[in-house]
């Protein structure tokens, strides 16, 4: 495995338990101070809905696909 590789999925990894933890802790938050929660909805609903977006444009770009019609 390239070492570029192994670093992304280390990155990848940490930043999916980071973000468990922001979350988790987040609801915990909301059940103390239920307000909380409407304004911790907002930052988040834009992350996912950008998320969103640049995967699914990753997905139909016909220029990120360039590569995998050229035979090995």
């Amino acid at each position: 495995m390239p070492l570029d590789r192994f670093v992304l999925i280390l990155v990848v990894v940490i930043a999916a338990a980071a973000a468990t933890v922001f979350v988790a802790t987040s609801i915990m938050a909301t059940a103390d101070m239920p307000a909380l929660g409407l304004w911790l909805l907002i930052p988040l609903g834009l992350v996912v809905y950008v998320c969103v977006r640049v995967i699914g444009d990753r997905m139909r770009s016909s220029d990120d696909s360039h590569y995998d019609r050229i035979e090995k």
